[in-house]
C-alpha cells in the first residue's frame, strides 16, 4: 500500500486510539487494584478493632502477632486466642465494619472446640433481606483453638460496580474506535471508486479523442470540397458535425481538466496577464458562440497585469461568463468590476440570470453538481464548470465565492492576493 498522506493520518489516528484504550486499560486496572487493596484494608482495620475489643472485654493482652489471616480474596479469619460471645461478636461487627464504611452483605461463623467444627452462623444483609448462610463455605483451620471467621459473598461484585465509571470511559473508548474503524473502511471504499472513476473518465475521455480529431480533421476537409460547398443543405449539415464536434471536444477537455486536477498532475505556467486584454478577447469568443444579442460591460478601475497562468486563467474567466449567457432567461447582461481592498483585487462578476436557490448555493463549486431546474435539458454542461473554476482559484491561492443579487442573478467574485498583480 502506497505510504501516502492520507494513509499516514489513517495510521496516526489508529494507534491514537489504540494508545488511549491501551492508556485506558492500563488506569482500569489500576482502580481495580486500589479499590480491592482499599476494601482489604478497611476489612482488615474493622477486624483488628474487633480483636481489641473482645480481648478488652476479656480483660486481656493483644498478641503481638497478627491475628487476622486472609484465606481467599472473600474469606478472612480471625484467631481470637480466647473464649467470646456469639451475639457480641456479631454486635462488634456490625459496629466496626459500619465505621470504616464497609457497606456489604457478610456471613460469619464461630469455630466450638468441643464439637470440632464451625457452628453458629449468621447472614448479615444490608437491606435487612434474609439470606441462607452458607455452612459448607467455612473451613476448620487445625491450627487455632478460639476463632471466628468472616465472608462477604459480594466482594467481588463490589469492586466492579466501584469502578463503574472506568468501564463506562473503556465502553465509550471501545465503541469510538469501532466508529473509526468503520469510518475508514467507508473513505477507503469510497477512494477506491473514486479512483476507479477517476481513471475510467481519463481513459474514456483519452479515447473519445482519438476518433473525434478524426472526425474533425475528415469534416474540415469534407467541407473544402466543390461539390459540398455548391450544396446549401450538405454544407449545412456539415458545418453542424464540425460545430457539434468543437463542443464534444470542449467538454472532453474540461473533464480531461478536472481529471488532472484531482491528480494533481497540472503545473502553473505563470506570467504576468493583461487583465483587460484578457476579459476583451473572452468577451469576443463568448459573442461568436452564443447566437443571440449578449452585452458585457467591462469596467475596471485601472489596467491589471495579474501573475497568472493565462490559459486556465482565460478559462476560468470564460466559464463564469458563459455560464451567466447560457442561464439568461432574457437578454443576458454581465457586467464585471474590480475593486482593491486591503487583502488584494476582486473581480465581480453580475449577470440578470434566473439566480440560485439559497439551498443550492453552496454547492454550485462541487464537481458535476447541477441546480434542479425544468429546463436542465435544453442546458449544455455536466456541472463541471465551476468546480474547474474553484480549482484553478485553488492553484493559484485565490477565493472565489457566488452570492444571489437582490433583484436578478448571481454575482461571482475572485479574490487575487495582493502580491500577484501591479
Amino acid at each position: 500500500m502506497k505510504f501516502n498522506r492520507f494513509n499516514t493520518i489513517i495510521f496516526i489516528g489508529f494507534l491514537a486510539i489504540v494508545g488511549v484504550i491501551v492508556m485506558q486499560l492500563f488506569l482500569l486496572n489500576q482502580a481495580y487494584i486500589f479499590e480491592k487493596r482499599d476494601m482489604e484494608d478497611k476489612i482488615h482495620f474493622a477486624l483488628q478493632d474487633v480483636v481489641e475489643k473482645i480481648y478488652r472485654d476479656n480483660k486481656s493482652e493483644l498478641p503481638i502477632t497478627n491475628p487476622i489471616k486472609k484465606i481467599s480474596e472473600n474469606y478472612f479469619i480471625v484467631n481470637v486466642n480466647d473464649v467470646f460471645e456469639n451475639q457480641i461478636l456479631e454486635k462488634y461487627l456490625k459496629v466496626e465494619f459500619e465505621k470504616v464504611k464497609l457497606e456489604l452483605d457478610f456471613e460469619y461463623a464461630i469455630y466450638d472446640c468441643s464439637s470440632d467444627e464451625m457452628v453458629y452462623g449468621n447472614y448479615i444483609s444490608l437491606d435487612g433481606k434474609s439470606e441462607k448462610f452458607c455452612k459448607d463455605c467455612f473451613l476448620k483451620n487445625n491450627d487455632l483453638t478460639y476463632y471466628f471467621a468472616v465472608r462477604f459473598p459480594n466482594l467481588k461484585q463490589t469492586y466492579f460496580k466501584s469502578i463503574s465509571q472506568y468501564w463506562i470511559f473503556t465502553g465509550v473508548l471501545f465503541l469510538v474506535l469501532i466508529i473509526y474503524v468503520y469510518s475508514v473502511f467507508l473513505m477507503l471504499q469510497q477512494k477506491r471508486y473514486t479512483d476507479l472513476q477517476k481513471d475510467f473518465i481519463n481513459n474514456m475521455t483519452h479515447e473519445f479523442k482519438t476518433p473525434l480529431a478524426s472526425i474533425l480533421i475528415a469534416s474540415n476537409y469534407a467541407n473544402t470540397q466543390k461539390e459540398i460547398a455548391e450544396n446549401p443543405r450538405l454544407s449545412k449539415y456539415m458545418q453542424i458535425i464540425i460545430n457539434q464536434s468543437n463542443k464534444l471536444n470542449q467538454h472532453i477537455e474540461k473533464i480531461l481538466y478536472i481529471a488532472k486536477t484531482e491528480s494533481k498532475q497540472i503545473l502553473l505556467d505563470k506570467t504576468k496577464v493583461n487583465l483587460t486584454t484578457l476579459l476583451e478577447l473572452v468577451k469576443e469568443n463568448i459573442l461568436l458562440k452564443h447566437q443571440k444579442e449578449v452585452l458585457i460591460d467591462i469596467q475596471l478601475e485601472r489596467d491589471y497585469l495579474v501573475q497568472a497562468d493565462e490559459f486556465h486563467f482565460y478559462n476560468i474567466l470564460y466559464n463564469i461568463m458563459d455560464n451567466a449567457v447560457k442561464y439568461s432567461v432574457q437578454k443576458p447582461i454581465i457586467h464585471i468590476q474590480s475593486n482593491e481592498n486591503e487583502k488584494g483585487l476582486v473581480l465581480k462578476f453580475s449577470d440578470n440570470g434566473v439566480g440560485i436557490p439559497p439551498n443550492d448555493l453552496p454547492f454550485i463549486f462541487d464537481k458535476f453538481y447541477r441546480v434542479a431546474r425544468t429546463d436542465n435539458k435544453d442546458i449544455e454542461g455536466f456541472g463541471i464548470g465551476l468546480s474547474y473554476v474553484k480549482r484553478v482559484c485553488e492553484w493559484h491561492k485565490w477565493k472565489v465565492i457566488a452570492v444571489n443579487n437582490k433583484d436578478l442573478g448571481i454575482t461571482v467574485s475572485i479574490q487575487i492576493n495582493k502580491k500577484e498583480y501591479e
